[in-house]
């Protein structure tokens, strides 16, 4: 059974998911491994100015796939993989670093890999934009930009058309956030335990779900 949460906030009216919110794009969409689970690229210094530094797109953190006109789902990073094709090259090499002006190709083909798992999507309404949880129907395209999103966005996402708080995706996590789909999930309730963003039968609701989790993982890493 999902736990029922109940939390009030002050309302504000949000343009097209809640864009006067602070985001930051962290890269693009580049392929697939399941209807549910999307590599995305990170961003360099060969596609932006200002790339985003590590903290913005570690383990467990939220991420909004969306283009100018279409808000796709939300995901949570739940792997990554750094891509080099020079490790273990066993061809002719320079004896120093090659230069920017004649090996731009090889430079540029070094990247940061994220694996996202789809939780679902943010919907708009009078009162605002709230979270669907559940599978997200539609493909997402490649390009499509990421963005991470901020606590307020993430508290929204926790929330119901009527207001009411929810986590809907708890067992769906567990099975489908990879190899670390446990600590993932753990990570997540302890993260919005630390938020504060629940509040009295709601947090120790969730307290308990943490509690459960990490005992679970402790008796697993034991046997």
């Amino acid at each position: 059974m999902e736990p029922a949460f109940l939390f009030r906030f002050t309302e504000q009216t949000y343009g097209f998911l809640a864009r006067s919110l602070p985001v930051r794009r962290l890269g693009k969409v580049v392929k697939s491994n399941a209807h549910c689970d999307y590599v995305v690229q990170v961003d360099d210094s060969h596609d932006v100015t200002t790339p985003p530094p590590p903290e913005d797109y570690g383990f467990g953190q939220f991420v909004a796939l969306e283009d100018g006109d279409r808000h796709w789902a939300v995901g949570l990073i739940y792997n990554s993989q750094l891509v080099n094709p020079m490790f273990l090259n066993n061809g002719p090499r320079l004896s120093s670093e090659p230069d920017p002006m004649f090996t731009p190709d090889l430079i540029s083909e070094t990247r940061t890999l994220l694996g996202v798992v789809l939780v679902g999507t943010l919907e708009q309404a009078d009162g605002g934009a709230y979270g669907n949880h559940g599978i997200p129907k539609v493909v997402v395209p490649v390009n499509t930009p990421v963005y991470g999103l901020s606590a307020e966005t993430i508290h929204r996402f926790h929330r119901t058309i009527d207001a009411q708080p929810q986590f809907r995706y708890y067992s769906y996590l567990l099975k489908s956030g990879g190899l670390f789909a446990s600590q993932l999930t753990q990570q997540v309730l302890a993260e919005l335990i630390e938020s504060q963003l629940f509040n009295g039968a709601d947090q120790r609701v969730l307290e308990v779900l943490c509690k459960e989790l990490s005992w679970k993982n402790t008796m697993a890493a034991m046997g």
